[in-house]
C-alpha cells in the first residue's frame, strides 16, 4: 500500500490470502506488508522476501495483485524468483484500472518519489510540487472532458 490510509484495506487483504493460501493448503511462512510506494527499491519487506527466497524457504510468493511488489518491473522480480525455483501468485491478476487512471497514478509516484530525493520525503518543497503537479493533472482532467 502506498499510503497510511489504506491501512484497513491491507489487513483485509492480509486476512483475505491467509484464507486463500489454507484453500490451497499452503503453508504460510509469513505475511508481509508495509506503506510504501512501489516505485521504492529498498523496502524492508521486499528484501526480506529476497532473502526467503535466496535461502529457499518459500516455494509460492502469493499476492492479491501484481503491481503490490512493483508498479514497474515486476518482470525483473518474477525473473529472479523464478531462478531461485519460486513462483508468484496474483490472486486477482491485473488491478482493474483504466489505462488512462493507471497512467495518471504512475506519474503521480514518479513525480512525488523524485521530488522527494531532490528535496526531502518531507520537505514543504516537496509537498508544494506533487501538490502543484497533481493540480495540473485535474485541470488536464477537465480540459480533456470538455
Amino acid at each position: 500500500m502506498s499510503s497510511s490510509d489504506q491501512k484497513n484495506d491491507l489487513e483485509r487483504q492480509i486476512e483475505y490470502l491467509k484464507q486463500y493460501c489454507s484453500s490451497k493448503r499452503y503453508r504460510v511462512v509469513d505475511a508481509l506488508s508495509g506503506v510504501a510506494s512501489s516505485l521504492k527499491t529498498d523496502r524492508r519487506n521486499l528484501l526480506k522476501l529476497s532473502d526467503y527466497i535466496v535461502n529457499r524457504q518459500v516455494d509460492v510468493v502469493v499476492v492479491t495483485y501484481r503491481d503490490r511488489l512493483a508498479r514497474f518491473g515486476f518482470e525483473y522480480l518474477e525473473y529472479f524468483f523464478n531462478r531461485y525455483g519460486v513462483r508468484i501468485e496474483a490472486v486477482f491478476g491485473e488491478e482493474p484500472k483504466e489505462a488512462y487512471q493507471e497512467l495518471v497514478e504512475d506519474l503521480i509516484e514518479i513525480v512525488t518519489t523524485f521530488a522527494g530525493k531532490l528535496y526531502g520525503m518531507r520537505s514543504r518543497r516537496k509537498k508544494m510540487l506533487v501538490d502543484g503537479f497533481k493540480k495540473l493533472i485535474k485541470e488536464v482532467e477537465g480540459g480533456k472532458q470538455g
